[in-house]
């Protein structure tokens, strides 16, 4: 957050060059996963205007049209846009559908009131959510017997990669409670089938807040044109997306249902970070030697 701040105003290209005047380098750009997700996609198809990463951590850009973007001026052209969607509910739009164990999420999270929405769907804490669940089914009763072990009760123990394993629907129900034994946790059919659907539920909602807030950004970007349909496609990168066994296909529905006037194409990025940036560097060096000669 100190970085943050410290960095609001300036250019961080040239706060980059001063700890680099000893090397023989130049800072082009600064580019964050988003940008580079989409740059690479768009590479392989002009349609892409739109990046998204769902991993660790949420982010999502889109390309805006200048005349909608008051704070710069010109008018022709676009310009891409940082949404920072990590931070939706930071205002205290999303009090109406934040839970008990989103609120001891945050508060025990290093930026409390922070990155909220990010906190709702990205991967590093979707595990945390399903254990703090699992563990008040546990004191009411309702899982295990009323047993809560060590293990049950550590933060960061039951992992996002559980809530996948337990997920993918060719696991038999001997092999989740093999995953909670792990845990320690000796689990009956019942218990498995509670944990499995607690997971469920806590990865579907994550999904459908994510295409809930893409199916914003894509009509957005519809309506600011004037389109009464739209054909674009989004580059996706994150290892939430990539590893859940049902994330994009939840979150794809839920931008078709949301977002019926437009045709949404999601396209897998690999090392999209890498290579968008190093895209983009190229692009600029072009431009700066034309602009030399």
């Amino acid at each position: 957050m100190m970085l943050t701040r410290m960095a609001q105003g300036q250019n961080l290209g040239k706060l980059s060059f001063c700890d680099l005047v000893d090397y023989d380098a130049d800072i082009m750009a600064v580019v964050n996963d988003t940008v580079g997700t989409m740059m690479t996609c768009g590479f392989d198809d002009q349609r892409c205007e739109v990046g998204l990463i769902i991993g660790t951590g949420t982010n999502a850009c889109y390309m805006e049209e200048m005349r909608h973007i008051d704070l710069v001026e010109g008018d022709e052209g676009r310009m891409c846009i940082n949404t920072e969607w990590g931070a939706f509910g930071d205002d205290g739009s999303l009090e109406d559908i934040r839970t008990e164990f989103d609120r001891e999420i945050d508060r025990g999270s290093l930026n409390p009131g922070k990155q909220l929405f990010e906190k709702m769907v990205s991967g590093m804490y979707m595990g945390e959510l399903v254990r703090l669940i699992l563990v008040k089914m546990a004191k009411e009763g309702l899982l295990f017997e009323g047993r809560i072990t060590p293990e049950l009760l550590t933060k960061g123990k039951f992992e996002t990669k559980h809530v996948s394993a337990i997920e993918n629907d060719r696991l038999a129900l001997l092999q989740v409670r093999a995953i909670l034994q792990q845990l320690g946790l000796n689990s009956t059919c019942d218990d498995s089938i509670i944990v499995k659907t607690v997971c469920g539920a806590v990865s579907r909602r994550a999904a459908q807040l994510c295409g809930a807030g893409m199916a914003a950004v894509v009509d957005k970007i519809r309506e600011n044109r004037g389109l009464e349909h739209l054909e674009i496609t989004v580059g996706v990168d994150g290892t939430l997306y990539k590893l859940h066994p049902h994330f994009s296909r939840i979150m794809h529905q839920t931008v078709k249902d949301l977002a019926p006037n437009c045709d949404v194409t999601f396209l897998l990025s690999e090392d999209g970070s890498g290579k968008g940036a190093a895209l983009i560097t190229a692009v600029g060096c072009r431009l700066r030697d034309a602009e030399q000669n």
